[in-house]
């Protein structure tokens, strides 16, 4: 036996040329947080991805503070800026801002609190730069009913008369869009697009870019009714089924849901969650099914060009809402609009919800599976793919909430991406002010002490006051002399030459 041990030891060492050390792990990828703060799965896109004169991501989320923020991160720099487009919005994860951008690269946002009696938008002044930013504007149209605006979704149908169309609950709880022909400027009577007596449906979008828009939606929660999924798309100037069967007209809205496709219709109740198309242009769609409160799947259904077919994928485990008060919160399933063969879910695993890539090479029947985090002892939910990046192509090409979170209006979870390129971890810039507004000659003092570095500290403290003027140091004070809005950004670099920028408004009237 001995020698036996010696002559495998000496064909080892030979053929390893000497050295018998075991080959290194690879190494996994770093998570980074870009911040405090949370979104819900009804407003989006909640990250888009555009390449025009820069190669550029941008991500929108309401933060702990109720701060509505956006940020780009420039895929050839590796730097990410983050603007404040609206302090003080609302403690609320269903505020959380949908990305459009405009052809010619302005970027556009819009924005609400959870049954708001405005629908806000903003538009950047100058394009694929979230540094500076117009005036916040309202949606001056909606339906009637005390229910506000709710989960703004922008599409473009650069086939249509009016291309920019955005879609919303409206007053009356029921999904409703209305469309622009001159970029926002001005818009159409606000419509409803489905109806559901007495409930309130739920809708997910998808849109080609040129003259579909594709529904996926329940009708109603899922607390209320036992909900199904169905399926229904506009083209053409109507709404139709999966197979072209056209239903209805705009003309003739609303549509009922016993008009649309039914894809899904079991006892469990269930809840849209996302949908894409294939390169064919054919739906997919994803959702969770709730054999018991406590009890979640999820669920990957697709049209063939005939007919429907779905498949259970997994079980999801419960809520991942500590308080209770939302029992059929799944951890998030979410589609790679580049490839929607795949999947990225979190589903509890040891008692706390991980995040999972799954893969299909044959329409869902089979798949393989990948974990992007585990063993955290914290929550990982709500993963979103940012429209126009491919899974894993780069940094920011998957995000989503980890942290403690109780319900809607109370989270600690922060926004969460992998560093797929491993290195450094960014430091992240964050500012206070002792004032936003106020009449010139106007001071004020600023405050980026809150920066931090994950893995060093903070080596420097770089301001712009938007008026020309510069400053340094953690804790600088500026007096702005004429009226005007004004821009401020603090960039701060770590001790490893990474940087990260903030960038909040000032406005000083006469």
């Amino acid at each position: 036996m001995k020698r036996l041990l010696l002559l495998t030891g000496l064909c080892l060492l030979l053929a390893t040329g000497g050295d018998l050390a075991a080959p290194a792990a690879a190494e996994p990828p770093k998570l980074r947080s870009l911040g405090g703060g949370a979104w819900c799965w009804f407003g989006d896109p909640r990250g888009v991805h555009h390449r025009g004169a820069s190669n550029r991501t941008y991500l929108g989320w309401i933060d702990r503070e109720g701060d509505v923020k956006v940020a780009s991160y420039d895929h050839a720099t590796r730097w990410r800026t983050t603007a404040v487009v609206r302090w003080g919005l609302e403690i609320d994860d269903h505020d959380n801002p949908s990305l459009h951008v405009l052809p010619g690269g302005k970027v556009m946002v819009f924005y609400s609190r959870h049954g708001g009696k405005r629908m806000y938008y903003r538009v950047s002044r100058r394009p694929e730069d979230v540094t500076a930013w117009g005036p916040e504007r309202t949606i001056p149209t909606n339906n009637p009913g005390g229910r506000g605006y709710t989960y703004p979704n922008p599409v473009t149908l650069s086939a249509e008369r009016n291309p920019l169309w955005l879609f919303w609950r409206g007053g009356n709880y029921q999904p409703t869009f209305s469309t622009s022909g001159d970029r926002g400027e001005t818009w159409s009577k606000a419509r409803t697009l489905i109806e559901h007596a007495g409930q309130r449906p739920y809708v997910k979008y998808a849109s080609n870019g040129r003259d579909k828009v594709h529904f996926a939606f329940t009708q109603s929660h899922p607390e209320r009714l036992n909900t199904n999924i169905y399926y229904a798309r506009y083209a053409r100037g109507a709404l139709r089924r999966a197979d072209g069967t056209r239903v209805r007209s705009l003309a003739k809205l609303p549509l009922a849901p016993r008009e649309a496709d039914k894809v899904y219709d079991t006892r469990r109740r269930s809840w849209v969650h996302d949908i894409a198309l294939d390169a064919k242009g054919r739906p997919i769609i994803v959702f969770a099914s709730f054999a018991s409160r406590t009890e979640h799947y999820y669920h990957y259904a697709r049209w063939t060009g005939t007919r429907w077919v779905q498949h259970e994928m997994v079980a999801a485990g419960g809520s991942f809402a500590d308080h209770g008060e939302e029992p059929y919160y799944s951890g998030g399933i979410t589609l790679d609009h580049e490839n929607p063969s795949v999947v990225h879910l979190s589903r509890e695993v040891a008692g706390a919800h991980e995040i999972e890539t799954w893969r299909t090479p044959d329409g869902g029947a089979t798949w393989t599976q990948q974990a992007v985090t585990s063993e955290s002892g914290v929550e990982n939910v709500r993963p979103v793919a940012p429209r126009g990046l491919s899974s894993f192509d780069d940094d920011m090409s998957l995000v989503w909430m980890r942290g403690d979170y109780e319900h809607w209006l109370s989270y600690r979870t922060n926004i969460t991406t992998r560093l797929l390129n491993g290195g450094n971890i960014p430091p992240t810039a964050e500012a206070s002010l002792s004032r936003r507004s106020g009449t010139a000659p106007l001071r004020v003092n600023f405050d980026g002490r809150r920066s931090r570095d994950a893995d060093g500290s903070i080596a420097r403290w770089g301001w712009s006051f938007g008026d020309g003027y510069r400053g340094s140091g953690p804790t600088p004070s500026h007096s702005y002399r004429s009226p005007g809005r004004y821009f401020v950004k603090l960039t701060v670099t770590d001790e490893d030459g990474d940087r990260d920028a903030f960038v909040t408004e000032v406005v000083a009237t006469g």
